[in-house]
């Protein structure tokens, strides 16, 4: 099976294929591609369709996300919870087909002002804090190429957690200004964890999946009961 688009869509697409026989291909078609950049994939076309045909097999180990209601959502890269979630909620989808990721940065200048940073509680294998911002990863990239946590790969298990304690617009336009040149992990105020399993126990901070809305509120967050196997370029 072949998901065609970013990492929303792939996850979707993933959500069919956990437990069948199919194996994932990917045509990162998306804004951020996010995953695609995490696996090495290729953007030459001719080189994608030979990933499709003989590619190799990696067992990936994506996330999921329970909520207040009953109902789940797998992702394959990272949730946030915090100032980036309310971006992407208050995204203009129209800017965004014409502008690509140029469209986030335009958005978070809008939100920088009228974004009120409550504190978002958290808690890591049951240890609990309290942060600005949380991003839950499964890779090392974030917002496309760009450094989030260096130790992180989508086939280990576990997650990496991104605490960011300093709230408020100046110290988030510093994170801002230190994402594009890999500084962000390094940065005052950021302190990076590992955890199997992760709860957001704030009622009413937003959160995104993958770079689409995923609501507001509490979530407990673990790791799939089943590996998705996803075909990558072979090694050479």
């Amino acid at each position: 099976m072949v998901a065609a688009g970013g990492d929303g869509t792939i996850a979707e697409v993933a959500e069919g294929v956990l437990g069948s026989a199919a194996n994932l291909g990917i045509l990162p078609l998306g804004t951020a591609n996010v995953l695609a950049l995490e696996l090495g994939l290729p953007n030459a076309p001719a080189a994608l369709a030979a990933t499709l045909v003989s590619g190799r097999l990696r067992q990936l180990r994506p996330g999921r996300a329970s909520f207040a209601d009953g109902s789940s959502r797998l992702f394959v890269q990272m949730l946030g919870a915090g100032f980036d979630a309310a971006v992407v909620h208050a995204i203009d989808l129209r800017l965004k087909r014409r502008l690509g990721r140029a469209a986030y940065v335009i958005q978070a200048a809008r939100e920088l002002p009228r974004y009120d940073f409550p504190l978002c509680t958290v808690e890591l294998d049951g240890v609990r804090a309290e942060a600005a911002s949380v991003i839950v990863s499964k890779g090392r990239l974030y917002a496309g190429r760009h450094l989030l946590a260096p130790g992180a790969r989508p086939d280990a298990p576990g997650f990496h957690v991104a605490l960011f304690r300093n709230g408020g617009p100046w110290a988030t336009a510093l994170a801002g200004l230190a994402l594009p040149l890999d500084l962000l992990p390094r940065l005052a105020g950021v302190s990076l964890h590992h955890a199997s399993q992760i709860r957001l126990l704030s009622p009413t901070v937003p959160r995104q999946i993958d770079g689409d809305p995923a609501g507001r509120g509490e979530a407990n967050i673990t790791e799939s009961t089943m590996v998705l196997p996803v075909l990558v370029p072979p090694i050479t």
